[in-house]
């Protein structure tokens, strides 16, 4: 079963709900954190990146930023005003981004149940990430960005949907990506309860760090505060019929011990390679900018039918990026960078153009029946394998302990 714990949820009072939500904490860099949050006293981004109103020379681990965070969470309770609700409730999360649609049920989650795999995760995190966000949540005795869960679709939850959604919402915006955000709150949760009792797993699409974080506060924070909140964690759980994953591409700094001509003679051992004006490849085929060209690049050698090894982000690794480039590590290696979702091969080339990459790769991206069968498995796929978009917004709603 999945359990869905209704909450009493710490929001913004509407009016001011699209100033106080910000994007996820880690969807920016600092710079970019700064930006959003300038001449916006209310962003949430100086709660989840407090970092951006300390010096510079600050790091993000610094024990003075939770420190920081932890106030100016207590002075955006009070300036926006943030609100507690007086009961537990639910609420329905709409995205809608042009021309698509997701709708998901946020709530809290069972921490046991992510801790015993009934909530599944597909990829690994790092012990740096957790610390950061583990920390974040102890400072703040509140989770305030939402994982991303993703469901086998049901009908009796999407009748559920359809008519909670005739309902008047509580928020509803468009932020300044052109998202429209739409909140819904829901009051009578016993129906919802009982359906997610009905479906035998959850899976995290993103935010395995916040999960992460949420399982280890929870044990820190043992018998303390209010343990049956942060026993469960904050999510926003979306029929995966609705979701769309984007591709998630890499950028190569630097060669290594190779140098360009070195590093073709042998990708040409392993791939066939083709000048090409679609950077967006097929599936199973990459696309390579290089020198102001792109390629595509098609395998040799046969795929894997099934598993993660079939998966487009692990045949780049295991045949191109570990054997010829000596990337065994994409989690650590200071070589490889990422670029997600909306912003496109357009980015890749802007980077490599100027400098910053000598070469990158836009990868097929992967697929929602993928994530769930390699879930199912007990697989990991590698890191940065799924770009979900839209994304969430934090700030919105809050469970505190």
């Amino acid at each position: 079963m999945a359990i869905l714990r209704p909450f009493r949820a710490l929001r913004p009072e509407p009016k001011n709900a699209a100033q106080v939500s910000a994007v996820p904490y880690d969807v920016v860099n600092r710079e970019e954190a700064a930006s959003l949050a300038k001449n916006n006293a209310l962003s949430f981004l100086r709660v989840s990146r407090p970092e951006i109103d300390l010096p510079i020379e600050i790091h993000f681990s610094d024990a003075r930023v939770y420190e920081k965070a932890a106030l100016q969470f207590q002075l955006l309770k009070k300036d926006a005003p943030l609100l507690q609700e007086s009961a537990p409730c639910i609420y329905l999360y709409g995205l809608k981004q042009e021309a698509h649609e997701q709708i998901g049920i946020a709530a809290t989650y069972s921490v046991a149940e992510y801790d015993n795999g009934t909530i599944l995760r597909h990829e690994k995190t790092r012990p740096d990430k957790e610390d950061d966000r583990t920390r974040h949540v102890l400072s703040l005795q509140a989770q305030t960005g939402p994982v991303f869960l993703a469901f086998r679709e049901t009908r009796t939850i999407d009748e559920l949907i359809r008519q909670a959604r005739k309902e008047m919402p509580l928020f509803n915006f468009i932020a300044e990506d052109g998202v429209t955000h739409t909140v819904w709150k829901i009051e009578e949760t016993l129906p919802w309860i009982n359906a997610f009792a009905e479906l035998p797993r959850l899976y995290i699409a993103d935010g395995h760090h916040r999960s992460a974080s949420a399982s280890r506060a929870h044990r820190e924070l043992g018998t303390t505060g209010n343990t049956e909140a942060h026993g469960h964690f904050l999510a926003v759980a979306f029929p995966a019929n609705q979701l769309r994953i984007l591709p998630y591409n890499r950028l190569i700094k630097n060669w290594g011990t190779l140098t360009e001509v070195q590093f073709l003679e042998k990708v040409k051992e392993h791939f066939e390679l083709l000048p090409t004006e679609e950077p967006s490849p097929p599936q199973g085929q990459f696309g390579m900018y290089l020198s102001g060209r792109w390629y595509r690049l098609k395998p040799i050698a046969d795929i894997p039918k099934t598993g993660v090894e079939s998966l487009d982000v692990s045949v780049l690794q295991n045949r191109l990026l570990s054997p010829i480039l000596q990337i065994q590590d994409p989690r650590s290696d200071s070589r490889i960078d990422f670029v997600g979702g909306i912003r496109g091969t357009g980015e890749l080339e802007a980077r490599v153009n100027r400098g910053e990459a000598v070469v990158a790769f836009a990868c097929h991206p992967t697929t929602l029946n993928e994530l769930m069968e390699i879930s199912d498995a007990g697989e990991m796929m590698p890191p940065k394998s799924t770009w979900f978009e839209p994304k969430l917004r934090d700030g919105l709603l809050s469970n505190t302990f």
